[in-house]
């Protein structure tokens, strides 16, 4: 048996393992506490005594408790109640949340007649969970004027925020309440205008470069932009939509959002490794056409395959979205979001310098970390340890695939999308309880996709849908929340071989807080992966509807 810890074998069958517990639990307990808890539909009386057995206590036959190794070890083992997954099986409707109640504050002081003064009365833990939980603009409204100073023209009409020089020299806008001001800015039923002034219109978040853009006649407009000082070394990105394009719902989200999104993304990164690469690049100071971005990336291949190539670092992309946005009444950021539909990416670095000494003198070099380097490893160890192709073994493991259940009645496929250049599936281990995986299979060419230099126009259209169709089908189940990330192969010669481009979708939900089960990478799913597969298959049958 390999040393390696994953559900993915060479025989090309998921294994997992199956606990079926029974056992005596020796009672220490000396003495007895018999208390009346209430009454049974108020007749018959209903005490504690059942929580005071005597003697020891057998459990003879307890739930069965799935054990499912990740296809990565290093993303932990998922653990699925037996309980509740046929549950699950039973009724597909229990696996999705339900929609938001309406919430309107503004409506209740009306019914009562009170006065709307009371807004300004309301402690800051309830005015921050209406300004999460409201769909009543007049509420939204009403709170983001007492979250900051908004100016005002003669007719009434919002025109922008009041700022203030600090000491620094730094200029920001005059805020009365922060968390307030990011969870009204944040919450979709803010009216469009507060929504510009507040958080969207260039320049309100701060001084951030605008360094490229997107529009497609009106259908979409989205600017890039540079964050200059940030934990991403080299060069952090952002692509938000515009003030013109408001987005703030997945339902809202089209296929030309989507394109221009992913775009600035390969554009940014395939300028960059021009320049690295000395290749001459269209003019500046605009986009990019899809044809003259499909040429540069034809060409940084050419130059990377080439026998003559001078080795350069071997650098890998980064890129992440969160979707949604929510605080606590007590004050705890759920999520971490300025901006509902954006994108993040930057660019990695092979090495970081070491730093030996106080003066900051360097002492060496350290691969720089970057999340696809932890898939690569498990390629290594998995081809060292088994003689076969990792990737190629998991591909088959999905498409094999059967029920933990034996139930052969069911579902058993864990595909939900699929083309001939990218597959959108559920993984066995899901490390979220809904999380979706879109794995980039093979280009025009018939060669392997590890990253997006590798992916072509045809990859890369095929990734864009599919992270466009995970979105729609999560939101469409009630998902508020949803991290993406990509785990991709290291660029150039050095890359792993085999490796495949890979992103993971992982909603927050709310009763899956993350806490001391995750802390220790162990996942606790209350549904079989087979089911949720079928569950998103109905939604995309929707969206077709639609």
């Amino acid at each position: 048996m390999s040393n390696l810890r994953t559900c993915v074998t060479p025989q090309q069958h998921f294994i997992y393992g199956v606990h079926k517990p029974a056992y005596t639990v020796g009672n220490l307990r000396k003495g007895k506490k018999i208390e009346s808890l209430g009454t049974v539909a108020g007749q018959s009386g209903l005490d504690n005594s059942p929580n005071f057995p005597d003697g020891p206590v057998s459990v003879g036959q307890a739930d069965w408790i799935f054990e499912i190794p990740n296809p990565f070890p290093f993303r932990g083992t998922t653990f699925i109640d037996q309980e509740w997954a046929d549950t699950c099986a039973a009724d597909y409707d229990r696996i999705g949340l339900p929609r938001k109640e309406p919430v309107s504050l503004t409506s209740t002081l009306q019914q009562s007649g009170i006065s709307s003064s009371l807004f300004g009365q309301l402690p800051a833990a309830l005015l921050l969970a209406l300004a999460t939980c409201s769909t009543d603009p007049h509420d939204l409204v009403r709170l983001a004027e007492l979250s900051c100073a908004i100016e005002k023209d003669a007719s009434g009409t919002v025109v922008g925020l009041a700022y203030r020089q600090k000491k620094n020299g730094r200029i920001r806008p005059v805020l009365y309440d922060h968390a307030l001001f990011e969870a009204v800015a944040n919450n979709p039923c803010l009216p469009d205008n507060y929504k510009k002034i507040m958080v969207l219109r260039p320049g309100a978040q701060g001084g951030s470069e605008i360094v490229g853009e997107w529009s497609d006649g009106g259908k979409t407009h989205i600017f890039e932009y540079l964050r200059r000082n940030s934990y991403i070394a080299g060069g952090h990105y952002a692509a938000n939509m515009a003030d013109d394009s408001v987005r703030y719902a997945i339902s809202e989200l089209s296929a030309h959002d989507m394109q221009g999104l992913r775009h600035l993304y390969y554009q940014r990164i395939y300028v960059r490794l021009a320049a690295q690469l000395g290749l001459e690049l269209p003019a500046e100071q605009r986009a990019l056409t899809p044809e003259e971005l499909e040429s540069v990336r034809q060409r940084i291949q050419q130059a990377l395959d080439s026998p003559d190539y001078q080795e350069q670092p071997a650098v890998a992309t980064l890129w992440g979205w969160n979707f949604g946005f929510d605080y606590a009444p007590s004050g705890y950021r759920l999520h971490a979001s300025h901006q509902q539909i954006h994108q993040q990416y930057a660019m990695i670095p092979e090495t970081v310098a070491v730093c030996a000494d106080e003066g900051g003198h360097s002492r060496g070099e350290i691969p720089a970390f970057g999340c696809g380097d932890m898939v690569a490893e498990v390629i290594r160890s998995y081809r060292e340890q088994q003689g076969t192709d990792f990737f190629t073994d998991y591909l088959a493991c999905i498409r094999n695939n059967r029920r933990m259940d034996g139930r052969s009645e069911l579902e058993q496929s864990l595909v939900v999308w699929e083309n001939e250049q990218a597959l959108l599936f559920v993984p066995k281990a899901q490390t979220s309880q809904w999380e979706l995986q879109l794995l980039a299979l093979r280009n025009d060419e018939g060669n392997e996709v590890g990253n997006i230099v590798e992916a072509d126009a045809a990859t890369r259209a095929s990734l864009d849908r599919g992270i466009l169709l995970a979105q729609k089908c999560l939101a469409g189940l009630g998902a508020r929340m949803v991290t993406t990330i990509e785990y991709p192969k290291r660029i150039g010669k050095k890359g792993e071989a085999g490796q495949r481009l890979l992103y993971a979708f992982l909603p927050r939900l709310p009763e899956s807080p993350g806490a001391f089960s995750e802390a220790q990478l162990r996942f606790i799913n209350g549904h079989y992966p087979e089911d949720f597969a079928a569950v998103c298959r109905r939604q995309l049958a929707v969206l077709k509807e639609e």
